[in-house]
């Protein structure tokens, strides 16, 4: 028998799944330091892992030429003018709404951030670790591509820049719209410098304009370069911080716990604290549509499916049909709590006793009026954020000095992922959370199946989910081992093992909630990492994931009704 061992190498997968790991905690690392430079040697273990990891999202980000599609992601998700910013603070809610600094709130992520001068971005964290560690891994890719730019401008180590340059910051220091000509001489010199082409850029350009700076993409550019010269010529780095208190509040579920007690207060403010409640993790509009879009809206219908009247409530320009909608709801069994403790999650509750059920496409009927149904609809968590706000939303509450445990009969989750094994839109019914980086795993009993699907119009896979660190630091090596290994699994998100780890605490361990408490996973595909074109980073939806949303949400609230 031959005893030899075999040479271990490790796989494509394994160096990723280990430049995931090192990269978080060196994230953690530096948060509990309190301050770092990207570009230094303080941030130099990110920035290597991340050319390692080489994510979807990010597109080309280890090669010389400029990656478009993953810095418009990125900038979406960043506020306006963080590329002119030397210095970003990390910060808790500290106070900054109520001054005279006006909050800019990214496109793409509802996070409140303030310009405090030239030099300074402010950026508040009240969402978890999850954020802190999405807003890092963006900033790191952002500052790599602001090195490939001076690398390529720059001639001597004196500072003295290619002739592109020069045009570049002349275009830019116009400060006003460029006429057609001016623009593509503009974008010339620009694809020059980024080692793309006229034609590259041309089609994007606009993609980064907004109603303000519609020559925006040319001063990304510029300032990017321009920080990334100041560093390589004065060695003046740009600088991260994490404010004191945010170093202290972070864990402490602060915001979670008002957020949850806001919720509860209305309840019983209402009447409905000892009712029978269902909570669903969904979007602002796809219950309250399916409740009410269809007798709200009978005169402007007409012809229409109903699917095409949800595709037209969707668009942004169809703001008087929303209204309608809105206005119905709220005379027919719904109140909304607007957030004001920092979650971001803004809430719906729905009253069954105050819903005509003779006049909406659902069957429902309660003889004793205290059995009607409560469902409170919470907007979407941001990664661990989901622990925080599911574990405070589940504790008992003190009503007259007593101690009341809601009544908590369904949990049902319904949102956008990735997928491994279809293409965007279609569904995947979870039946366990695997937590990535961890052998921690969350197999449930799923109310939902692929059977109550047929009738969606798109393909519908069952099976494990894993539930990532972040969406921004998935590379193709690591999806195809999930997919292709006995952990069989069908798609990624970000909040699902930390919902059901919520759940489990609160039904199994901590006796808060009925341990026979019901569970609904359902998710529709935004995206294919593992098809060139059909990641994150590729754009939205659009009409393509509205069938998904209302096929779920209606087989949920059909099983709230019927169960």
């Amino acid at each position: 028998m031959n005893n030899t061992r075999k040479i271990h190498k490790r796989t494509r997968a394994q160096q990723s799944s280990n430049a995931i790991e090192r990269m978080y905690i060196t994230m953690r690392h530096l948060f509990n330091r309190g301050f770092y430079k990207p570009m230094g040697v303080s941030g130099e273990t990110l920035r290597e892992a991340l050319l390692l990891l080489r994510p979807e999202i990010y597109g080309s980000i280890a090669d010389e030429k400029a990656e478009l599609e993953g810095l418009l992601y990125v900038i979406d998700r960043l506020p306006h003018g963080i590329e002119e910013c030397t210095f970003i603070n990390l910060t808790s809610d500290e106070g900054y709404g109520d001054s005279h600094f006006k909050a800019i709130i990214p496109p793409k992520r509802r996070r409140n951030c303030y310009r405090i001068d030239a030099e300074q971005m402010n950026i508040e964290i009240t969402r978890g670790r999850s954020e802190i560690y999405d807003i890092l891994t963006h900033l790191t890719f952002l500052f790599v591509e602001s090195h490939k730019i001076s690398k390529r401008v720059l001639i001597d180590d004196k500072g003295t820049t290619i002739r592109d340059w020069g045009k570049l910051e002349s275009a830019v220091n116009k400060g006003k719209k460029l006429t057609q000509k001016e623009r593509e001489i503009a974008i010339t010199h620009t694809a020059h410098i980024l080692g793309r082409t006229f034609n590259e850029i041309s089609e994007t350009y606009s993609e980064f304009a907004s109603d303000t700076q519609p020559e925006r993409f040319l001063n990304i550019v510029y300032w990017l370069g321009k920080l990334a010269i100041e560093e390589a010529v004065n060695n003046n780095k740009r600088t991260v911080t994490f404010s004191p208190v945010l170093r202290e509040r972070l864990g402490h579920h602060i915001h979670g716990e008002f957020w949850a007690d806001d919720i509860k207060a209305e309840l019983h403010k209402r009447g409905l604290i000892k009712r029978p409640i269902h909570i669903i993790s969904a979007n602002m509009h796809s219950v309250m549509n399916s409740l009410f879009a269809e007798v709200s809206l009978k005169s402007s219908k007409g012809k229409k499916d109903i699917y095409e009247v949800y595709e037209d409530l969707s668009q942004s320009e169809n703001k008087a049909m929303r209204s309608k909608v809105e206005a119905y709801a709220f005379k027919n069994g719904m109140s909304f709590i607007k957030d004001t403790s920092g979650t971001n999650i803004d809430v719906q509750i729905f009253d069954a006793a105050a819903i005509d059920f003779s006049k909406v496409n659902f069957n429902y009927t309660q003889e004793n009026p205290e059995d009607n149904a409560v469902i409170i609809v919470m907007d979407y968590a941001f990664g661990e954020q989901a622990y925080e706000t599911m574990d405070e939303l589940l504790k008992p509450v003190s009503v007259d000095g007593k101690k009341v445990h809601l009544d908590v009969k369904s949990i049902s989750i319904m949102g956008k992922a990735g997928i491994l094994q279809g293409g965007k839109g279609d569904v995947m019914i979870p039946s366990a959370h695997i937590f990535e980086g961890t052998a921690d795993n969350y197999p449930f009993k799923n109310e939902l199946s692929k059977t109550d699907m047929v009738d969606c119009g798109v393909d519908v896979y069952e099976g494990s989910m894993i539930t990532v660190l972040g969406t921004s630091l998935q590379n193709k090596e690591i999806l195809k081992f999930f997919k292709k290994s006995t952990w069989d699994v069908i798609g990624l998100e970000m909040e699902g093992a930390h919902y059901q780890k919520a759940i489990q605490a609160a039904s199994k361990v901590r006796g808060s909630i009925n341990q026979d408490v019901k569970v609904r996973y359902a998710y529709y595909a935004s995206d294919n990492p593992l098809e060139t074109g059909s990641t994150l980073a590729s754009g939205g939806l659009g009409s393509t994931g509205v069938k998904p949303t209302y096929v779920i949400t209606k087989k949920i609230l059909q099983q709230i009704f019927n169960q």
